[in-house]
């Protein structure tokens, strides 16, 4: 499976005192293991861009290249992690530029509603337009720290603390403003289009009318 992630199950059905676990996920000790559709991509920093396209308020695209996107202003956030695969990463750190950022730099044209998460390899993504303006949104650059290695993303994933994992690519090289919901790769081959951990909206045949485009 894509961009995921997978964990060690641990005391499995044990969550914590505090009720942070949405339904059927299960807490993960210990490293975080790797899990992807297909190869690692080859960073090359020479060529590596990220794009914002599609419907932007100024009819243009957007580029910033490597060096450009590492001036842009960061921002760290605590935030969990949650896999569709049925594990949790408690008060995982990141560091990188918040959605908001890149929304107020190359904002969205107003009769825009969605975003397609472009990655590398053509992985795709989509969300409604307001989860990237969450504080805790960010397109992470760090984790605990560290940067990310390549198995983990680097140079670049989209966390989304809110949603399950795989919403938030791994190798992101931009997005594209859309007018209308599209499906990316995995809502296409049977994900849930939203994606909601606290709603376990895990598969396509959970979905309510208007919580997505037809398959």
């Amino acid at each position: 499976m894509g961009q995921p992630g997978s964990g060690v199950d641990t005391d499995a059905g044990t969550a914590p005192a505090d009720g942070r676990l949405p339904p059927g996920q299960r807490m993960q000790r210990g490293e975080w293991p790797v899990l992807h559709y297909g190869p690692v991509p080859r960073f090359k920093p020479a060529s590596w861009d990220f794009r914002v396209t599609g419907a932007t308020a100024d009819g243009e695209e957007a580029i910033w290249f490597h060096e450009e996107f590492g001036a842009l202003p960061t921002v760290e956030v605590v935030a969990d992690f949650h896999c569709v695969t049925k594990f949790t990463m408690l008060d995982a750190s990141w560091r990188g530029v918040s959605g908001r950022t890149i929304l107020d730099l190359a904002p969205p044209a107003p009769d825009a509603t969605h975003v397609t998460v472009w990655a590398e390899y053509g992985y795709s993504s989509n969300l409604r337009l307001e989860d990237l303006l969450r504080e805790d949104v960010v397109f992470a650059t760090h984790h605990d720290g560290a940067p990310l290695t390549p198995e983990h993303g680097f140079p670049l994933r989209l966390i989304l603390p809110h949603r399950y994992a795989w919403k938030g690519p791994k190798w992101v090289r931009g997005i594209e403003y859309l007018t209308e919901d599209r499906r990316g790769f995995w809502e296409e081959r049977g994900y849930h289009n939203i994606g909601d951990p606290w709603r376990e909206q895990r598969y396509s045949y959970q979905e309510d009318p208007g919580d997505g485009p037809p398959l």
